[in-house]
């Protein structure tokens, strides 16, 4: 099988397929070239095409065969601590060429994920395998991004938000944050949501696939689409809301159930509270 970065989906489809026959050796010579690309952010789990959000299924299947290669080995580290994972996953290497600032404290990148120039991550943070950080974004304390997860440009992930990863099924699409986003502290991004450019997420709120979302501007409900991720519309400002239970039992007790809740879209006044961030880079 020729191996380059052309064929090389088709050699990870025919590799992962239960009728290859390909070598151990081939196996991890094909394995490094992908998780070189996928590294340098040449090849990604999703891209956009034109307003639409692609899922690349071969890319997942490389990162699972990454998993079948691995052994498990420590890992040394900085300081005291060394880890123990699989060896084709190890800590990301960064240089100060880079030009990623990455603040002291516990912060972790794992090896096939992809951080822009410009990207700051304050500590303790983590990036896992096929997640793709756009340049100029801010991942603050306690901030978890997925597997796979695609993160924009110029986006602000405020502390202890949890950007979900979502490795398989293969052709689920992953969780995406586009540019000029704003994801509030606190907050769940989970099930392969699309959150749009310059939308903002107030703390605390979670979005999943299967939680409606409810535009009070449009008077509508958002709802999953056929491909089954949730998408939050450009500009929207979203904040955690409720809304009552029906049922008898729910009427007597008033009980509420939690619902996100899209109050206004993005407007001057939004944009000067949320302009501050811009100093501290």
């Amino acid at each position: 099988m020729n191996l380059t970065p052309e064929s090389l989906p088709s050699v990870i489809e025919d590799i992962t397929s239960s009728k290859n026959g390909a070598t151990k050796n081939f196996e991890e010579e094909a394995f490094e070239l992908f998780i070189g690309l996928l590294d340098a952010g040449r090849i990604r789990a999703a891209e956009a095409v034109g307003e639409e959000w692609v899922v690349h299924e071969w890319v997942k299947k490389g990162i699972l065969l990454g998993f079948k290669l691995g052994m498990l080995k420590a890992i040394p580290a900085a300081g005291p601590f060394t880890f123990f994972d699989k060896h084709t996953y190890p800590v990301k290497d960064v240089a100060l060429e880079n030009n990623i600032r990455i603040v002291p404290g516990g912060t972790s990148i794992r090896r096939g994920a992809y951080v822009a120039p410009g990207v700051i991550m304050m500590p303790p943070s983590y990036v896992n395998v096929g997640a793709y950080i756009g340049e100029g974004t801010l991942i603050d304390s306690h901030a978890l991004i997925g597997s796979c997860a695609q993160v924009g440009k110029r986006t602000h992930i405020s502390a202890a938000a949890q950007i979900g990863g979502v490795l398989e099924p293969m052709n689920a699409l992953p969780v995406v944050i586009e540019d000029d986003v704003l994801i509030g502290g606190n907050c769940g991004i989970y099930e392969g949501t699309v959150v749009k450019k310059r939308a903002v997420i107030a703390a605390g709120v979670i979005l999943t696939g299967s939680t409606p979302l409810y535009d009070c501007v449009n008077r509508k409900i958002i709802k999953k689409s056929a491909s089954g991720s949730l998408i939050v519309p450009s500009n929207a400002v979203v904040v955690a809301g409720s809304r009552m239970m029906t049922g008898e039992f729910a009427r007597t007790h008033r009980l509420g159930i939690y619902t996100p809740l899209i109050v206004k879209y993005r407007d001057s006044a939004t944009d000067a509270r949320t302009a501050l961030e811009e100093a501290l880079r």
